[in-house]
């Protein structure tokens, strides 16, 4: 086969996503004696009680059905917390697939989406294995900049996407910088705001952008069961909007994307989050403040606002000083990849982990600078 001939050229120009190999070939190679997940912005919590009661107990004759198809009730359990039409939800596998639907939905070739050069990849992954520009708009003080990409928007900008907090950063706009940005959009093009961790802020300057739609209708809003909610391993994420846009955007969706499991899942979590949020921002507070300690002690900078992420800058190669932390056992993101390199970042845990990393940090900076 002529596979160079068959495949369009942004196919064969990109470069896929090398996913780290399981836990049990990392401790073998790298010689560790545990290791500590600090690459993946997990909650150590795990689920809220309810939905690690309703994974537990799933009947196995289940695995045999088909799941709702469109996650009829858990977007009836959606429109109820937020007191809007269940219609303008739809609930995909994680956010990745509804970014990849907002894309197929309204891109085409020849026409570009605009967002921040160091945030989330998959907005400019997406687009680019699709055929499409990915206008990408330098941070402003770790920030998204709504001037710079407003002045990247011309008449083949189809949509923007902001990550609010930023994943890596961790900075957010306020209601005002959002609700300025999204009057000077305009209503022809869609604006995606993801708050992929939103729970985390607690800010009252921070927008709920969800209420601002009934005054924006191009706005989309993206939210996941992923990070707060700690079912990152099931895959459930949804998107709202108006009527008119989700039901465009539905037309591109494949029915039953959502199993059964994680559907029921993200139900129970829903009813059961009060006191897991609390708890979860408890730890998250207890271990940025800690690792911002001894970062500070060790004369390290970071970067790290909002979200249960801490980014630090290394005296050595981000590559580098991740194989000097895996053989401690010790599993950070280095930064590269999000153009911040001679960086990590280190997802905030427990605190008996986070001391565990701290030692393992000060043990690595003090034989690097010797």
């Amino acid at each position: 086969m002529n596979l160079d001939a068959m495949v369009p050229n942004y196919v064969r120009c990109f470069q896929n996503y090398v996913p780290s190999r399981p836990d049990h070939l990392l401790l073998q190679e790298y010689g560790a004696p545990l290791l500590h997940r600090l690459n993946n912005n997990e909650n150590p919590l795990g689920p809220p009680p309810a939905a690690a009661r309703a994974i537990a107990s799933f009947p196995p004759e289940l695995a045999a059905i088909y799941p709702s198809g469109d996650s009829y009730d858990l977007r009836e359990a959606l429109g109820r917390r937020f007191d809007i039409s269940p219609d303008r939800f739809l609930v995909g596998n994680g956010s990745c697939e509804v970014i990849s639907l907002i894309i197929k939905a309204f891109c085409q070739a020849g026409e570009n989406i605009v967002t921040a050069d160091k945030t989330f990849a998959v907005y400019e992954w997406v687009a680019k294995f699709s055929g499409i520009e990915a206008r990408l708009v330098p941070l402003r003080d770790y920030a998204f900049d709504p001037q710079g990409m407003l002045e990247r928007v011309d008449c083949r900008t189809k949509v923007l996407f902001v990550c609010n907090p930023n994943n890596p950063t961790g900075s957010y706009w306020t209601q005002q910088i959002l609700t300025d940005f999204l009057e000077k959009v305009g209503d022809d093009r869609i604006v995606v705001v993801d708050e992929a961790y939103r729970e985390f802020v607690e800010d009252e300057l921070y927008p709920d952008a969800i209420r601002l739609m009934e005054r924006f209708p191009n706005l989309v809003v993206f939210r996941t069961f992923s990070k707060m909610y700690a079912l990152a391993g099931l895959r459930s994420g949804y998107l709202v909007g108006s009527d008119a846009v989700v039901d465009l955007v539905r037309r591109t969706s494949v029915a039953y994307s959502v199993n059964v499991q994680a559907q029921q899942a993200a139900l129970a979590a829903l009813s059961d989050d009060v006191e897991h949020i609390a708890a979860t921002i408890a730890l998250v507070k207890q271990g940025k403040a800690l690792l911002r300690g001894v970062c500070n002690e060790l004369e390290l900078e970071t970067i790290g606002g909002e979200g249960n992420y801490l980014m630090i800058r290394t005296p050595i190669n981000d590559m580098l000083m991740y194989r000097r932390l895996m053989k401690r056992g010790m599993m950070v993101r280095t930064m590269t990849g999000f153009r911040f390199p001679g960086w990590i970042r280190v997802t905030l845990r427990e605190m008996a982990v986070m001391e565990s990393f701290a030692e393992a940090l000060r043990e690595e900076i003090k034989v690097i600078r010797k």
